[in-house]
């Protein structure tokens, strides 16, 4: 990771919620509690987002995508600019209940979307008679446009979910727990850390500090990216050498058969000595 604990320090990493929102499970990761406000073990942070990166890069390299989720108004533009730079789906006007544990019916109503957006593309829809229809349509559109923002190209599940505020996207936590997939997740003070496989403790309201933890994350998602286009490289030379070992075992035989046949050819080509009329006919015998 290319930041430091003084970094985390600079972006307010550390400070957590006041007391009165305190969650009891987020004590192991708290130092202490001033003028009334939870202080986060930077130590542990910087552990915890070490041993998070490390797992989604992993994730990455193998192929696979990972959502981020983060629908908080400090988090939004962050998670739609990361998303779209990365290229992985996102989550950035809201959470649409049961996108991941009802991902079958979601895939219909994604397949209707995409081909609303072709007709539009191809201005089908202004070429229509019944405006009426086409009103009905263009709202339909923007309703589906802040469910799918961030997921109109996917036609599977992630492999792994990354939440701004586990708090807030509870349900998303829920839903990614049910179906087996590995969360992680920006725990603040006031939630539970124990809802995440990989909770990263650390202030989720200052922009700041949303900003720097996402920026490392998404730096472990690229080196995954990287390594994923690495081994694709790698598969395409061992092919290509592969091809060349085949004809480098091929040719000498091709050598072999050609001289074979030139010294053969000069006993092929001889004529044969023509048949004789004195041959005995048989067939008049």
């Amino acid at each position: 990771m290319n930041i430091t604990l003084n970094d985390l320090v600079d972006a307010g990493v550390h400070f957590g919620h006041q007391l009165r929102r305190f969650d009891p499970a987020s004590k192991p990761f708290v130092f202490d509690h001033r003028n009334g406000i939870s202080i986060i073990n930077l130590e542990k942070t910087y552990q915890q987002l070490e041993q998070a990166s490390n797992f989604l890069k992993e994730i990455v390299a193998s192929g696979k995508s990972v959502m981020l989720i983060g629908t908080k108004k400090q988090a939004q533009e962050i998670v739609r600019e990361t998303g779209t730079d990365l290229g992985m789906p996102y989550a950035a006007s809201r959470w649409l209940g049961g996108g991941l544990t009802n991902f079958a019916t979601v895939k219909n109503s994604l397949k209707k979307y995409r081909s609303y957006l072709e007709m539009e593309n191809k201005g089908e829809l202004v070429a229509m008679s019944n405006k009426k229809e086409v009103a009905a349509i263009r709202r339909e559109m923007s309703r589906m446009h802040r469910n799918f923002e961030g997921i109109v190209h996917v036609n599977e599940l992630p492999a792994a979910i990354f939440v701004i505020d586990a708090k807030q996207e509870q349900i998303a936590l829920h839903e990614a727990r049910r179906m087996g997939i590995p969360s992680v997740a920006i725990v603040d003070t006031n939630s539970d850390p124990s809802t995440v496989d990989y909770p990263i403790a650390g202030n989720d309201d200052s922009v700041k500090s949303i900003q720097i933890l996402v920026d490392t994350v998404a730096e472990a998602i690229r080196e995954g990216l990287a390594l994923r286009e690495g081994d694709k490289v790698v598969e395409q030379i061992d092919f290509s050498a592969q091809e060349q070992v085949f004809e480098e075992q091929v040719q000498p035989e091709v050598r072999i058969s050609a001289e074979i046949e030139e010294e053969v050819q000069p006993y092929v080509s001889q004529e044969k000595p023509p048949k004789s009329d004195n041959t005995p006919n048989t067939l008049n015998s």
